[in-house]
């Protein structure tokens, strides 16, 4: 049984949600979301509540029944405010700029990586610290997770881009090493 699931979903003032052709949309002031429903689980709006339910017992449709309850939570608070990620560029050297629809990051390579921006995600630089924001959860951190993806933060000397407040453990070098 899904804890997740079996709770109400309660819909914001400016917030619409509708389920129209399988598909589950979600209007407010950030945009308009949609995602597509599985067959296995069952979405009711009524009034200003949302109800899921699964159409079976078995074990995908209860999985699912949690997972789609999460999924529409995140899009009724990302429609009214867009989640975001921060990015911190460590690094001597290492920068990132705006260029029209694309991320241009030097990141210690023999040529800057460009990486085109997707639609519907907003982009800020300042001060080597990248803020990705939207209204859709799953966008935000699969673009932050391709980006971050470029140069991971290696163990040494902690450069390359890490999330905000992330946390890498820094190894010891040869010296400290050699002199034990």
């Amino acid at each position: 049984m899904s804890r997740t699931g079996k709770r109400p979903i309660i819909i914001p003032a400016g917030t619409e949600v509708s389920v129209k052709d399988a598909e589950i949309i979600v209007k407010g002031k950030g945009g308009t979301l949609k995602r597509p429903l599985h067959p296995l689980v069952d979405v009711k709006v009524n009034g200003a509540e949302v109800f899921v339910e699964p159409k079976s017992t078995n074990r995908l449709a209860k999985a699912l029944w949690g997972t789609y309850a999460a999924h529409i939570r995140n899009m009724i608070s990302g429609v009214n405010t867009p989640f975001a990620k921060k990015l911190q560029i460590e690094g001597i050297g290492y920068k990132a700029e705006l260029q029209g629809k694309n991320l241009k990051m030097v990141l210690g390579f023999s040529h800057p990586i460009i990486v085109a921006i997707p639609d519907g995600v907003t982009v800020t630089v300042e001060k080597n610290i990248v803020t990705v924001s939207a209204a859709d959860k799953d966008v935000v951190g699969q673009f932050s997770a391709t980006i971050r993806s470029y140069k991971k933060p290696e163990p040494y000397k902690g450069k390359g881009i890490r999330y905000e407040g992330e946390r890498v453990r820094e190894k010891e070098g040869k010296k400290a090493a050699a002199a034990a």
